[in-house]
C-alpha cells in the first residue's frame, strides 16, 4: 500500500461516472485535434464490420440451402428404402438372389 510519509493528502477516489466523463473528454479533444486519424479509423473498422456482416449473412444463407438440400436428400433416401421394402415384401426376387442363381 502507499504510505503518506511526505504528508501528502490521499487523493479521493473518483466515481466511475467521473472517470468515464474524463476519458470521454480526452477522447473528444483528441478527435477534434486529429480528425483524419479518426476518419481513417472509421473507414477501416467500418469497412471491416461491413465485410464481416456480408460474409456472415452469406454463410447463413449457404447453411440454409444445405439444410434444405439435406432434407430433400433424406426424403429421397427414405422413399427409396420404403420402395425397396415394399418390393421385397411382395415376394419379388431380390437382385442378389437372381445373381446367385445365375452364377450356379
Amino acid at each position: 500500500m502507499e504510505s503518506n510519509a511526505e504528508g501528502e493528502e490521499p487523493k479521493p477516489l473518483m466515481s466511475w461516472k467521473e472517470k468515464f466523463e474524463g476519458q470521454w473528454r480526452k477522447t473528444k479533444e483528441h478527435a477534434e485535434t486529429y480528425p483524419y486519424v479518426w476518419a481513417s479509423y472509421i473507414v477501416v473498422y467500418g469497412g471491416l464490420a461491413v465485410y464481416t456482416t456480408y460474409r456472415w449473412r452469406k454463410l447463413r444463407k449457404t447453411e440454409d440451402r444445405v439444410r434444405v438440400l439435406q432434407a430433400r436428400l433424406r426424403k429421397l433416401v427414405e422413399a427409396e428404402e420404403s420402395s425397396v421394402k415394399v418390393t421385397s415384401s411382395q415376394g419379388f426376387p431380390s437382385a442378389q438372389s437372381s445373381v446367385d442363381e445365375a452364377s450356379k
